[in-house]
């Protein structure tokens, strides 16, 4: 889950710097160059963490965090299976960054064999936030891996890939899985930046077909499309003169210091080559990834099996908490029905 407190300190302190910078005012050039360097580092690069420590002890955070939960009681509980039940597990990446997650037991009495999950968290999360989520797939007797992705948790990394980078950490992970169990049975399951990492993945042309299907929840069709929705909705920058530029500066910076550009990390383009049953969830209150990315999401998708949840009333990351028996109902009903449960 994003950290809706978060964008608050965030838009409060980016939009000081563009004042500052005289970005505001009007001043292309120099000025739009110091902005998208700002924001990459303040968005991207883990090593200005002592940017993030600022927004997440920001005042402002406080009215967001108590977004009421109407799981509370389930969170609680899952919060405490996962302290209790997770195990530590590694992997190493492509580029050699050392990779950490947590594998759990099925949590039933007699579980299927062969089933895997694996979730996926969000920009600025950890594994932690997703224990209501793995607790469910352990509960319907899979045995559950939820990754740190790289620069989170004790994952190593400098650079955030918005799920491109991560899409191959995922398919590390899904070939450990396979290692050990040639006849594994694998679900995806990400929110957010972690659903992004999900439909990106599930476009690999390497996908063992051991993977089964996947849950995407409010994912965005792109890391361009994403940063340019931010930059319009959160910094109210002017969409053509200043937030096209800030946008595609940033891009020319990630690709030079992070390898990926915003443009080629798209999960509609993955989504091109997915032909395995999918499930895409959305809050229709979501104000930090456009709603609007949902329907784009399912028509780039070229499998057949396709199902579409949009959640009344929920922001973002938040409608299993918003209407947990119409998310777990639906959520449920599609995994039983792909994994023959």
């Amino acid at each position: 889950m994003l950290l809706r407190g978060n964008r608050v300190a965030m838009k409060r302190i980016t939009r000081n710097a563009l004042i500052g910078s005289g970005v505001a005012a009007g001043v292309l050039g120099a000025g739009l160059l110091s902005t998208a360097e700002l924001m990459f580092r303040l968005s991207l690069d883990v090593k200005y963490s002592h940017w993030m420590e600022r927004l997440m002890s920001a005042p402002a955070a406080a009215p967001y965090l108590e977004t009421p939960h109407r799981d509370a009681a389930e969170e609680a509980e899952a919060a405490r299976w996962f302290e209790t039940a997770k195990q530590p597990v590694c992997l190493r990446s492509e580029d050699g960054l050392k990779l950490n997650g947590w594998l759990f037991d099925p949590d039933c009495a007699s579980p299927a064999p062969h089933l895997y999950a694996i979730t996926m968290h969000g920009y600025t999360g950890g594994p932690a936030e997703m224990a209501k989520y793995a607790h469910r797939f352990a509960r319907m007797g899979f045995t559950v891996l939820v990754p740190a992705q790289r620069c989170h948790e004790r994952s190593e990394g400098r650079y955030i890939g918005m799920g491109w980078l991560e899409r191959r950490d995922l398919m590390g992970w899904i070939t450990l899985i396979v290692a050990s169990d040639p006849e594994a049975r694998i679900l995806l399951q990400g929110v957010s930046m972690g659903a992004a990492t999900v439909m990106m993945t599930t476009g690999e042309p390497q996908l063992p077909r051991n993977v089964v299907a996947a849950i995407e929840d409010c994912g965005y069709t792109s890391v361009w499309d994403q940063f340019l929705f931010n930059a319009k909705h959160m910094y109210h920058l002017p969409y053509r003169w200043m937030g096209v530029p800030v946008v595609s500066a940033m891009s020319a910076i990630a690709r030079r210091r992070a390898g990926y550009g915003f443009k080629e990390a798209s999960s509609v383009a993955s989504l091109r080559h997915t032909i395995i049953p999918m499930m895409f969830i959305h809050g229709a209150a979501d104000t930090f990834v456009d709603p609007g990315f949902l329907d784009r999401n399912i028509a780039a998708c070229a499998g057949p099996d396709r199902e579409r949840l949009l959640v009344p009333g929920a922001g973002h990351a938040m409608s299993a908490s918003t209407d947990p028996d119409l998310y777990w109902s639906r959520v449920t009903a599609f995994v039983e029905r792909v994994f023959g449960l």
